[in-house]
C-alpha cells in the first residue's frame, strides 16, 4: 500500500490526466451553478480522487482552483458567487446534530407510518364494534328474559 505522501502524489496525477481529458462542454455540465464553481462531488468520481484528497490535499485543491480561474477567463464557468466565495474561503463545519436529525427523521416516517396503520385498525375495530352491537340490540329482549329467570333463582332459597 503506498505512503500517504505517494498517495497523494497519485491523486495528483490522476487530476491532470482527467482535466487534459476534458472538453470545455464536460465541464459545463458539472458546474455547481449556485457558487460558480466545478461540482466536487463529479470532479471526485470523474478524476478518481478520494474524498480526502479533494479536501485535504493542498497540491489537488490548488491546481483545482487555477483550474476553475483559467475554466472562467475561457468562459466555461460562471463568476464566483458571493456563496463560492465564502464556501472557498472559509471550510465547511461539522454538524454533530446532522446525524441526529437524520435518524430522527427515519423514525418519524416510522411513526407515521405505523399511527397510519393504528388508525385503520382502530376504524375497523370500531365498525366491528358496532356491528356487534346492532347484532345484539336485535336480541336484546331474549337476553332480558334469560336475565329475569337467572334473578328468580337467584332469589329461591336453596
Amino acid at each position: 500500500m503506498p505512503s500517504p505522501q505517494e498517495q497523494g502524489r497519485i491523486y495528483l496525477e490522476n487530476f491532470h490526466r482527467w482535466a487534459k481529458s476534458m472538453s470545455d462542454d464536460d465541464f459545463r455540465q458539472i458546474v455547481y451553478a449556485p457558487k460558480g464553481i466545478l461540482n466536487r462531488q463529479k470532479v471526485k468520481e470523474l478524476a478518481g480522487l478520494s474524498d480526502q484528497a479533494i479536501k485535504k490535499n493542498e497540491k489537488v485543491k490548488a491546481v483545482l482552483k487555477a483550474l476553475e480561474d483559467q475554466l472562467r477567463e475561457r468562459g466555461v464557468l460562471p463568476p464566483l458567487t458571493e456563496v463560492g466565495k465564502q464556501s472557498l474561503a472559509t471550510p465547511k463545519r461539522y454538524d454533530a446534530s446532522s446525524k441526529k436529525h437524520a435518524l430522527d427523521h427515519g423514525r418519524l416516517g416510522k411513526l407515521e407510518a405505523e399511527n397510519q396503520d393504528l388508525k385503520v385498525q382502530f376504524e375497523k375495530l370500531q365498525q366491528e364494534n358496532a356491528r356487534l352491537k346492532a347484532r345484539l340490540a336485535a336480541h336484546q329482549e331474549t337476553v332480558d328474559a334469560v336475565n329475569d329467570g337467572l334473578s328468580v333463582f337467584l332469589k329461591c332459597p336453596s
